[in-house]
């Protein structure tokens, strides 16, 4: 027993818990101060068969409302010892298919693929309603999952604001080169473009959107990464016809070389998976603005000559 206040009694009295009906009544004058409580603790009974499984847990998996029955169903097992029923029940399960397999193997790839990319959960979970859309249209048969897959992460990151490159998907699917995930994106624009009468927002990239983890990837200091966070922010405003991934490279490396821990351009390059030439392009268009974007309190005039001069 333990003690609550009572609003019959105006003070607190010993309560006692009937766990059978999920009931906390005030010993004293029998009010119901609680009723249908849900027991929190530990489950310490097995409700497991004889095959050595002492398991205490007897729910199934979480409820995915993207799923035709909610994730709710019910497998037949066939146990090693089994009795004939058990088998011919288990074999006429398995005869009759799971209408929501390929869907299943769909979600699993997800959920691996941003597992390995440290992706959050509403990506995950965005990407996922973006290929239940698909199926839903049936037009996912005969195409390449890994690659579609692959897509719905990509177009997923863009609309949550948190972008991947292609190069960073494509570098942990093993079935699909990044030319196939360009084109199953494309596909999947086009598809849910048909189906919602209108183009389906991307969201739009920034150079911003990729330094944080970019600057992460190369070990760069606090000083360092708002430093280069001002410079993409003035950047801005400057008519700078690149990429934004290429933007975000080449304004790192720009930054870095006035530091005294100098990056090499082939670090920067796999860091950001942004080919060396492009960075060096990028480098370009941005050195004759370096005095306007570089903020002052990082770096006055006469330490932006020690810049690399860009080669024609």
């Amino acid at each position: 027993m333990s003690d609550s206040y009572c609003p019959d009694c105006k003070r607190n009295t010993e309560v006692v818990c009937d766990h059978a009906a999920g009931d906390t009544v005030c010993s004293e004058c029998g009010l119901v101060l609680e009723a249908r409580s849900i027991d929190e603790t530990s489950e310490w009974r097995t409700f497991a068969d004889d095959s050595g499984d002492h398991d205490p847990n007897r729910v199934g998996g979480p409820v995915n409302p993207l799923l035709g029955d909610g994730a709710l169903t019910t497998v037949i097992s066939r146990a090693a010892n089994g009795s004939n029923a058990d088998s011919s029940l288990a074999r006429l399960q398995n005869r009759g298919g799971d209408p929501d397999r390929a869907i299943v193997l769909a979600f699993k790839a997800i959920s691996n693929m941003a597992d390995r990319l440290s992706l959050v959960t509403t990506i995950k979970d965005r990407a996922s309603e973006i290929y239940k859309r698909l199926e839903d249209q049936k037009c996912t048969r005969g195409r390449n999952l890994e690659a579609l897959v692959a897509a719905c992460i990509y177009i997923a990151c863009r609309q949550e604001g948190k972008p991947r490159t292609v190069k960073e998907i494509c570098s942990i699917v093993a079935g699909a080169t990044k030319k196939e995930i360009g084109r199953a994106k494309e596909f999947i624009v086009k598809q849910l473009k048909v189906e919602m009468g209108e183009s389906m927002e991307m969201g739009t990239i920034h150079a911003g959107d990729y330094l944080r983890r970019f600057c992460s990837n190369l070990g760069m200091s606090n000083e360092e990464v708002k430093a280069v966070q001002e410079t993409v922010q003035k950047a801005g405003d400057f008519d700078i016809r690149r990429s934004p991934i290429s933007i975000a490279a080449a304004i790192i490396f720009m930054v870095t070389q006035l530091s005294e821990s100098k990056k090499p351009l082939r670090d920067i390059s796999i860091a950001t998976t942004v080919a060396e030439g492009t960075i060096k392009n990028a480098y370009r268009d941005l050195y004759p603005h370096a005095a306007r974007i570089i903020p002052e309190w990082y770096a006055k005039e006469r330490d932006l000559k020690n810049l690399s001069s860009p080669k024609a």
